[in-house]
């Protein structure tokens, strides 16, 4: 079975999911390589990678080499984890919200300081007093909620400007996909800090929406709770996206194996 990447090496190894290069990660790895890159000024960014993000952007023929800068392409879905596994991969799920949370409690040993951009009105507030309360000692050293934007508007200069000079070390990004991937994929070489694209992490944090209880997340029932309760918003996403996915992998498969 082939092993885990060491953080030494220049990037973690990849697997391909549907022409998107999945990085062979756990929550440590991608941990690890954060706070290693911390002692420089490279700007860098990390997509956490579910099944409707993935479908969404390679779909996209617009936005899709987003993928080829992308530091790390977590493996947030089970489904994408999963596949790896079946691949031989020491791979596993590291999802946005969780590996958030995870990060901010280890930052109180490494020190590392955050900055939070994203979710609607006064959610970056929210978050900030929500995760000061839990971790006390935590560096949060900016947030804000920017207007409402999409993949084609004109990056804000004096966003940038305040965020590069936070002194921050990791940047959070909650405009959902593909909006964040598109905005860190076109300011991550302005700034010096690490960028994450962590969506719904936002609002599950802040206590906006509640999530999926974790023995639904175990067995990959996450999309059902969600379903349920935001039909309206998510039923494109797990009524077509995912069947598609499906039927995108199993087709790639049996087209693999008749070439072998």
């Amino acid at each position: 079975m082939p092993l885990a990447p060491d953080v030494s090496s220049k990037a973690p190894p990849t697997y391909d999911v549907l022409g998107v290069p999945i990085s062979v990660v756990c929550p440590e790895i991608v941990a690890d390589s954060i706070e290693k890159w911390a002692n420089d000024d490279n700007g860098r960014f990390i997509c956490f990678r579910d099944v409707a993000s993935l479908m969404t952007i390679s779909d996209d023929k617009s936005i899709k080499g987003l993928h080829e800068e992308a530091a790390i392409i977590a493996p947030d879905g089970m489904p994408i984890a999963l596949l790896g596994k079946i691949l031989g991969y020491r791979v596993k799920r590291t999802s946005g919200p969780d590996f958030m949370d995870f990060m901010m409690r280890r930052s109180l040993n490494s020190k590392l300081k955050h900055y939070l951009y994203g979710g609607k009105d006064d959610v970056a507030v929210r978050l900030k007093s929500a995760f000061e309360d839990r971790y006390p000692g935590i560096k949060i050293v900016g947030c804000e909620s920017p207007p409402l934007y999409s993949p084609g508007n004109v990056i804000d200069s004096d966003t940038i400007l305040r965020i590069k000079n936070s002194g921050a070390d990791i940047v959070w990004i909650g405009l959902s996909s593909p909006k964040q991937d598109v905005w860190m994929w076109h300011t991550y070489k302005d700034l010096p800090q690490t960028l994450l694209g962590v969506g719904a992490a936002f609002d599950f944090h802040a206590g906006i929406v509640k999530r999926a209880p974790r023995w639904m997340q175990s067995i990959m029932l996450e999309w059902f709770y969600r379903l349920v309760h935001e039909p309206k918003r998510l039923w494109k996403r797990y009524l077509v996206l995912a069947p598609k996915f499906v039927l995108r992998v199993l087709y790639s498969r049996i087209a693999s194996l008749g070439r072998s």
